[in-house]
């Protein structure tokens, strides 16, 4: 049940929706929640799909400054990317897209959102937003209004594709439709349940005209 109406641009998340870097970001944060005596369990599953330095901010640790920790997180992701590939059909998909009329809209710093897409074989769009591009990040909806601004076309005519709660919030907010992605988090998402999904981007084709770009299905 994907969305049938045209867009003008599509604006896609990184991590989990267009490559899978889960494994390395996982490994880096959980050697950094042992180390400051988190439940790495419980900790884990809040740092997809949001700035790394919010994710260290909300904890409150005492003497722990944000701002150096996620540089430290960042650098140490940066040099963990053998495992990162793309998302199955989302290099053909990409390939596809006129470059004026989609973007990346990521959490991660511009440094580690380009190692990673080079690791993945994955262009670097034109315009692409990263954590250091806006003041508050997702779930706010501030990222996704700048890359629609970027790419000269309202939210509201602009297509999301996103895998985590964050995103959808995001998106949502700054008044796109949304496309979930479940192939790292897994359709059984009760977040993702709420929007219409595919697994990847095998089967997924666009259609693109003068106005504007169209999904279609096929087998």
């Amino acid at each position: 049940m994907i969305p049938t109406r045209q867009y003008q641009a599509f604006m896609f998340d990184m991590d989990g929706t267009i490559l899978t870097s889960i494994a390395s970001a996982e490994r880096c944060w959980t050697r950094w929640a042992i180390a400051h005596g988190l439940d790495v369990a419980t900790f884990l599953p809040t740092i997809h799909g949001v700035r790394s330095v919010e994710t260290i901010r909300r904890l409150n640790l005492p003497g722990v400054d944000p701002v150096a920790e996620a540089a430290a997180i960042t650098a140490a992701e940066m040099e963990d990317v053998a495992d990162i590939s793309p998302i199955a059909g989302a290099a053909a998909f990409l390939a596809r897209l006129p470059s004026e009329r989609w973007t990346i809209v990521t959490s991660a710093p511009r440094a580690l959102a380009e190692c990673r897409l080079r690791a993945a074989g994955l262009s670097v769009p034109t315009g692409m937003i990263a954590a250091e591009d806006v003041t508050t990040g997702k779930p706010a909806p501030d990222c996704f209004m700048l890359g629609a601004q970027r790419l000269g076309v309202a939210p509201a005519d602009c297509l999301v594709f996103e895998d985590a709660a964050a995103g959808f919030t995001a998106a949502t907010a700054a008044g796109s439709d949304v496309l979930a992605i479940t192939a790292t988090h897994g359709a059984a998402s009760t977040v993702a349940a709420e929007y219409p999904s595919v697994v990847d981007y095998r089967g997924l084709g666009v259609d693109i005209a003068p106005d504007g770009l169209r999904l279609v299905t096929h087998i």
